[in-house]
């Protein structure tokens, strides 16, 4: 992606100057979320990851948002979480390493499987740690053919966090997702699409291009149908029949609802395309 992306054309909100850790745009319903450290290849500190949070949230929360892109400024995604801000040693008091992956990056990866907006990430160079999980966490994840990902924490003999032991199983199964964990080998874009971790690999200069493309795709459609969608399919791999059986009518009685279904129907019936508002 271009280190000074402008996406100025019908943006409605803009964030302040470019020392902002995450840059905001609205673009034609899209709401762009750029990681903005690229000296760092945008790791995740403590504010950085505050900021994506709160990004989220609002993406969640503003009927004007109905598709999310996440992408890196620079050569890289995210390379995970910054260890540099970290104490060296001393002594630790019982559950303060928990309290803090609790609090911090599984908090993060939350955020972006609850966004109540589809989410694609972009991922324009190197996905490593906690950078991978997020973008994995993504509904939909685009790759640039310069990009890798890397579970790099067997390399720094951690244990996995981010949501990685969830993720990654449920992507590729758990002999996959146990040999990336346990080598940290870097993965190629094209190896991460073959085994299902990315859902197209294109060239570095058209990844923004199909971004747009898609993420245009996602806000004209129905909006609350996607949401529930995605709620469907986070939780049906949790889920027994029964339980994703309720939740699937539950869903669809409230979807009936809005006025995107309506259209939907009444388009159908007319024989014309369905023109949904994200109500």
């Amino acid at each position: 992606m271009s280190d000074s992306p402008d996406r100025s054309a019908g943006s409605a909100d803009l964030l302040d100057s470019a020392g902002s850790l995450v840059l905001r745009t609205t673009d034609n319903h899209v709401s762009w979320l750029t990681l903005n450290r690229p000296d760092a290849l945008n790791a995740i500190t403590p504010d950085l990851r505050e900021h994506l949070i709160q990004a989220l949230l609002d993406a969640s929360a503003d009927p004007d948002v109905r598709a999310v892109v996440l992408t890196g400024r620079g050569r890289g995604f995210c390379a995970g979480a910054d260890l540099r801000g970290g104490p060296a040693g001393g002594e630790r008091i019982p559950g303060d390493v928990a309290r803090t992956i609790r609090r911090g990056a599984q908090r993060l990866v939350a955020a972006v499987l609850d966004c109540e907006k589809p989410v694609i990430a972009a991922v324009n160079g190197t996905a490593a740690g906690l950078g991978a999980h997020l973008a994995l966490a993504c509904d939909l994840v685009l790759a640039a053919d310069s990009a890798a990902f890397v579970e790099v924490f067997v390399r720094r003999g951690l244990v996995p966090d981010g949501g990685g032991a969830y993720l990654l199983p449920r992507l590729v199964g758990p002999q996959r997702a146990k040999e990336l964990m346990f080598f940290g080998d870097a993965l190629t874009a094209t190896d991460a699409e073959r085994l299902g971790l990315v859902n197209r690999v294109v060239p570095a200069d058209a990844l923004e291009k199909t971004a747009h493309e898609w993420a245009g795709r996602l806000a004209t459609g129905p909006t609350r149908a996607l949401a529930l969608t995605k709620q469907l399919v986070n939780a049906s791999l949790g889920s027994d029949r029964a339980t994703a059986f309720a939740a699937e009518a539950a869903a669809q009685e409230i979807n009936m609802t809005t006025a995107d279904a309506r259209e939907g129907v009444a388009s159908f019936v007319e024989r014309r395309t369905p023109r949904y508002r994200g109500r």
